[in-house]
C-alpha cells in the first residue's frame, strides 16, 4: 500500500492554483456577457439620449448589427470610439 503526504505547502500551492483558474474563469465569461450590447445599454453606458446614438449611427461613427429587429453593439468599438474623441 502507497501512502502519499499533503503537506501545507502541497494545500497552499492548490488553492492558489484554484483561485487563479476561477478567476480566468469568471473572466472569460464576463468578456462574453459583454461582448455585444444592445441599444438601451450603449445608452446607459454613454449616459446619451436615443437620438444621439442614432445621430453616431448615421454618421458612421458607431457601427451595430441588426439581428431582427434589434441594434447590437460591439464593445470593442465601443472602447475603440472613445478612445478617438
Amino acid at each position: 500500500m502507497i501512502v502519499n503526504l499533503i503537506t501545507k505547502e502541497d494545500l497552499q500551492e492548490f488553492r492558489t492554483e484554484l483561485l487563479e483558474d476561477l478567476q480566468n474563469l469568471f473572466q472569460i465569461k464576463i468578456s462574453q456577457q459583454k461582448l455585444w450590447l444592445r441599444s438601451s445599454e450603449v445608452k446607459a453606458l454613454l449616459k446619451i439620449s436615443s437620438g444621439t446614438l442614432q445621430k453616431l449611427r448615421i454618421n458612421g461613427t458607431l457601427s451595430y448589427t441588426r439581428v431582427g429587429g434589434t441594434l447590437y453593439y460591439n464593445y470593442k468599438d465601443i472602447e475603440e470610439m472613445l478612445k478617438k474623441k
